[in-house]
């Protein structure tokens, strides 16, 4: 009998380390944590340096073989993965790759090299250069337009531009914060070659784009030896009127000839960027009224938020397609096995500037609620007596108090279900500025 392979896991939490142990072929595998958690997730801080002379010292000690090394979160764990694989002689895609998906600059000039009419109209800016809204128009952008760093996480520090009031007021946050993601990814980008284009445009710097719209969703693949596989498409869905996720949806509700073109766009920049041998995800819109397909971005990892999705609904959490190809292996990910034909991520959400918590839901009324909803998971994010505003990875508008993942046979149950449970999801606030 082989012994077990020892994979890596970056950042390993309770919620990875479940669901790694229900994947196909996990008997054979043996599963360590590379830097604690709480490093990755539970901060705003990321001392990328540090990291990875953690990870290295830790894995230079260990006495069996590195066989991968994994990671499921956006930066900075994604960024450090190119660099701990290639120390250690493991699998995953190259750093050049990976940056021209998350480098947004030098991203969407290598998207506009194949599919141009794919992609809106875009400038980099320098958000400290006072003259940065003349600047934009000059390049043939005008309000209204999006803005965003060059790399984020998540949808912080997005925000969408209607006047030049709201600009500045977005500058003054960017100003205030942006260095946090743009001073370690820019120790990131001093271990690449960039090309004469891109050098100048540090983490420091913001994407302005064209505004775009429409029906969100995102390609889950991989690029395995060369082919590119687009296993799943999950529907991201907004609250009424404003930028914020209402749900994660899967299987996407999109016509199967959008679904199709999606998947060959995927095929066709994945390939071109040189991608391989690691998952990737793709953001859409959807314009149904210009019909009319735009590619908002790529990340280079699953999503975390779709792994309950795919287990409730093809049997297994596509956390088995990066353990496959970090091992050299072509992805064993199953299809319809699931226990339900549908299913779903809700953020339970207040639009506050700010509040204290009073009060979250109890240990027994969560157990309450997932044994009246088979399946459920609910999962607190603020805890009694914190801030809103110390929440980290919130989007511009809102915060995300609890996330809930529900399966159900179809969108007029899956909806009454959450209804259900969210009514019985009892928060408390003071000090309300709303």
């Amino acid at each position: 009998m082989s012994n077990p392979a020892n994979v890596f896991v970056v950042g390993l939490n309770d919620f990875n380390r479940e669901r790694l142990a229900r994947l196909r072929g996990a008997e054979g595998l043996r599963f360590h944590g590379v830097i604690d958690p709480e490093r990755v997730y539970d901060t705003e801080v990321f001392d990328i340096a540090a990291m990875l002379d953690e990870a290295t010292a830790r894995l230079e000690a260990f006495e069996g073989s590195i066989d991968a090394i994994v990671g499921y979160m956006d930066f900075p764990v994604s960024t450090m993965l190119p660099i701990l694989c290639e120390r250690f002689g493991t699998r995953t895609t190259s750093l050049a790759s990976l940056l021209k998906c998350e480098h947004k600059y030098w991203s969407r000039r290598v998207q506009q090299e194949v599919v141009p009419e794919h992609i809106p109209a875009f400038t980099a800016f320098d958000p400290f250069d006072d003259d940065a809204l003349t600047r934009i128009g000059e390049a043939g952008l005008y309000i209204p337009f999006f803005v965003k760093p060059i790399k984020s996480s998540g949808s912080r520090l997005g925000f969408l531009i209607d006047s030049p009031e709201t600009f500045y007021r977005a500058i003054e946050q960017l100003r205030d914060q942006i260095g946090l993601i743009a001073d370690p990814f820019n120790t990131v980008l001093e271990q690449a070659r960039l090309p004469a284009g891109v050098a100048g445009v540090d983490g420091g710097f913001c994407l302005a784009e064209e505004v775009i719209g429409g029906w969100q969703c995102t390609v889950e693949g991989y690029v395995f030896e060369g082919e590119v596989v687009s296993y799943g498409i999950v529907d991201s869905l907004r609250y009424p009127g404003v930028l914020s996720f209402f749900h994660y949806r899967y299987p996407s509700g999109l016509p199967d000839y959008v679904q199709a073109k999606m998947r060959e766009l995927t095929q066709t920049v994945m390939t071109h960027i040189g991608y391989d041998n690691a998952a990737f995800n793709v953001e859409y819109f959807w314009d149904e009224v210009r019909e009319r397909i735009w590619l908002l971005e790529i990340n280079t990892r699953i999503s975390q938020s779709h792994c309950d999705l795919f287990e409730k609904v093809d049997g297994v959490s596509h956390q088995q397609v990066t353990v496959d190809l970090a091992l050299g292996r072509r992805p064993d990910m199953p299809s319809r096995q699931g226990a339900f034909p549908l299913a779903a991520k809700f953020f339970y959400r207040v639009f506050f500037r700010d509040a204290r918590v009073t009060r979250v839901p109890t240990v027994e009324e969560i157990a309450a609620l997932k044994a009246e909803f088979p399946g459920s998971a609910i999962e607190l994010q603020v805890a009694e007596g914190q801030r809103l505003s110390s929440l980290p990875e919130q989007d511009s508008y809102s915060y995300a108090l609890a996330h809930v993942w529900l399966g159900a046979d179809d969108v007029e149950q899956l909806h009454a279900r959450y209804d259900s449970l969210a009514a019985r999801l009892f928060f408390g606030f003071d000090e309300i500025d709303g």
